[in-house]
């Protein structure tokens, strides 16, 4: 996967978006944000991220939605996609219409936690 593929956060709060954004910086790729479903989309076909962390609840389109549309597109079908939630049940394994998922983040998250996450989510990538 190219180095230059940047990450995409999604989530409707803009102190998440911050704190994800910059944990993700160390990683050494552009980071692109967007407050919802339908600006992630967009996104995600002009860019094609190498990740997408999606927040599950948001307005316009949330998490599901979008994940559902991603995963149903042969140009954003690949893009590995970690949900944001701060609903436990996804952490528990709960997520029906999240199956297509790479990764759960329950929030609140640790910034470092989830930059080795996203890491251990790339690396298959960069070895290949």
């Amino acid at each position: 996967m190219p180095a230059d593929r940047p990450i995409l956060i999604v989530d409707d709060e803009p102190h998440i978006r911050r704190v994800a954004e910059l944990s993700m910086l160390p990683l050494g790729r552009r980071v692109l944000t967007a407050t919802d479903g339908r600006q992630a989309l967009d996104i995600a076909r002009r860019e094609k991220p190498c990740v997408i962390l999606l927040d599950h609840i948001m307005p316009v389109m949330d998490g599901k939605e979008a994940l559902a549309e991603l995963k149903s597109s042969p140009e954003t079908e690949n893009i590995p996609v970690v949900i944001f939630s701060a609903r436990g049940q996804l952490a528990l394994g709960q997520y029906q219409g999240f199956e297509n998922a790479a990764l759960f983040v329950t929030k609140p998250f640790s910034p470092s936690q989830l930059r080795k996450e996203i890491q251990r989510l790339l690396e298959p990538a960069l070895s290949a």
